[in-house]
């Protein structure tokens, strides 16, 4: 009865402390998209924080404890030392929660396994609990290892969810596809056009970001029905060849490229690499399809086009061009001429320029496919912001958020802060910068400040290590340091932006970015 009782106080405290390990980087995995390069960066980027002084506690199981404790009273220092283990790594609340998807369990269960085979020797061997603690210090690895275990079986599952979304694609020919990509705009344009083309479709969009190929066979599965006209499909990528995978798929027969710049460079590895990916759904639209192009983007323009190319835009020749742009209380006005000059006027409660791009691009799409000017204006005046991309919330008083949290590119963070510019009251950037950026990342964000310096009242910049390129940007381009607030939190910056200036002056706060967890 002492010997099951001595090895309960084991494993019980064990499996506490092997569980919260397991979850917490199943979560980090999955943030990373199960992919072991963007895995091993935030490895490498963490260690400091994953190998230290609070992981390094589990050594204490092959320290001295082991070896001075090996008795009938050993098991109630294991228990302990597995239990300080697991307090110092409970969980923290996530800003985006792990999702316990079919995928996350199985993943649990090989790692499961891991950590009890692991255990085993501490039962019957004197330092057998040696194992396990190393085990549990490696914890990041004996996750990976889980992830690389289950792979073919994860390839397995995932080619039968492809052949069904194929065979149920190729059951509705009738059904005219969509493609949209971009390294930033795409989401937002996507919403856009599900808003105007539905005044006369049936239309389905991949939700959310559902923007990778296995996102994209969910939809198909287990949301598009015969009844659907239209499929708006975003297409996301991080490695050369993603996009031709989803086109391949789905086979589009228009295609909207909304802009090209320097984003995902850590995957991606340069620009040129980026421009070829994101024309991998040029290259699927047939001659009879049309390809939109955002002819303001100059990665975009200097490509070359063919003739069924149709080219969007505010300046310069395009096929559909938006003029005359005003910025009101109400929102934003503008002109829209097409092909065949005709124009419109339209209103949007949205604000910007990259949003008036976007609407452009939606616009010129839905009257290419037969939706005339006069029943557009009022799809356009119902359009609502994508949430945190560039998103309107009013706050007691005068108190107002620009929600921009999902933008994490240099062109789009521009874009918020021009925007910012117009703003009439107190201006206020909340940031923690842009990340995955490769080399350039220390270069672009240093550039971010520079650019922030003249078009903000006051900066919070979030996590310390992380903003310290814009720090230095903008005090190199002479922002006063005493309006500038380095927080260790979100929440932190938040409340200095709630504090700063006079108590009932209109102010604006701009939430720039906002790092996920596996950057946190």
């Amino acid at each position: 009865m002492e010997i099951v009782f001595q090895c309960l106080l084991r494993v019980l405290p064990a499996c506490l402390a092997a569980a919260l390990a397991a979850v917490y980087f199943v979560h980090m995995l999955q943030l990373c998209s199960y992919q072991w390069g963007q895995y091993r960066h935030y490895i490498q980027k963490n260690a400091k924080t994953i190998f230290g002084l609070r992981r390094m506690v589990a050594l204490l199981l092959v320290l001295p404890f082991v070896l001075q404790h090996r008795g009938a009273d050993s098991g109630w220092y294991y228990a302990l030392l597995l239990l300080a283990y697991s307090g110092l790594n409970r969980p923290h609340k996530a800003k985006k929660p792990l999702v316990y998807t079919a995928r996350v369990k199985r993943m649990l269960c090989t790692a499961g396994i891991l950590f009890l085979l692991a255990l085993l020797p501490g039962l019957f061997l004197p330092y057998g609990m040696a194992a396990f603690g190393l085990a549990l210090y490696l914890a990041p690895f004996v996750l990976a290892l889980s992830n690389w275990l289950n792979s073919p079986m994860e390839k397995a599952i995932a080619n039968r969810y492809v052949r069904q979304a194929r065979e149920k694609l190729a059951a509705m020919p009738a059904l005219t596809v969509i493609g949209i990509t971009g390294s930033f705009g795409k989401t937002s344009t996507k919403y856009f056009l599900n808003t105007l083309l539905s005044t006369q479709y049936h239309v389905l969009m991949t939700p959310g970001n559902y923007n990778t190929t296995l996102g994209v066979v969910r939809t198909v599965r287990e949301m598009l029905s015969p009844t659907h006209q239209i499929f708006l499909c975003e297409m996301g990528a991080r490695h050369k060849g993603d996009i031709k995978e989803i086109c391949d798929l789905v086979h589009p027969r228009y295609g909207v490229i909304t802009a090209i710049g320097e984003q995902h460079l850590e995957s991606f590895g340069s620009v040129d690499t980026i421009i070829q990916t994101k024309f991998e759904l040029y290259d699927a639209v047939p001659d009879q399809g049309l390809v939109f192009l955002n002819f303001d983007n100059e990665a975009i323009a200097s490509h070359g086009t063919r003739p069924n190319v149709i080219r969007y835009g505010l300046e310069g020749e395009r096929d559909y061009k938006a003029t005359d742009i005003v910025v009101t209380g109400q929102g934003t006005e503008f002109t829209v001429t097409g092909p065949d000059g005709q124009s419109a006027r339209f209103r949007t409660r949205l604000l910007g320029e990259h949003n008036v791009q976007n609407i452009t691009a939606a616009i010129a799409v839905s009257h290419q496919l037969g939706i005339p000017f006069e029943k557009l204006v009022p799809a356009v005046r119902r359009l609502e912001a994508v949430p945190h991309r560039m998103q309107l919330i009013r706050g007691g008083g005068n108190y107002t958020v620009i929600d921009d949290a999902y933008n994490s590119n240099p062109k789009g963070a521009e874009a918020a802060l021009r925007t910012l510019d117009l703003c009439q009251g107190l201006r206020i950037l909340v940031t923690p910068g842009m990340v995955e950026l490769g080399e350039k990342e220390y270069e672009l964000n240093y550039a971010f400040g520079q650019f922030a310096a003249s078009r903000c009242d006051y900066v919070a910049l979030v996590n310390p290590k992380q903003s310290e390129p814009i720090r230095k940007g903008l005090l190199d381009a002479g922002f006063p340091e005493e309006k500038l607030y380095v927080a260790q939190t979100l929440q932190q910056a938040i409340q200095f932006a709630q504090t700063c200036g006079q108590p009932n002056e209109p102010r604006f706060v701009l939430l720039e970015n906002d790092l996920p967890d596996n950057y946190g």
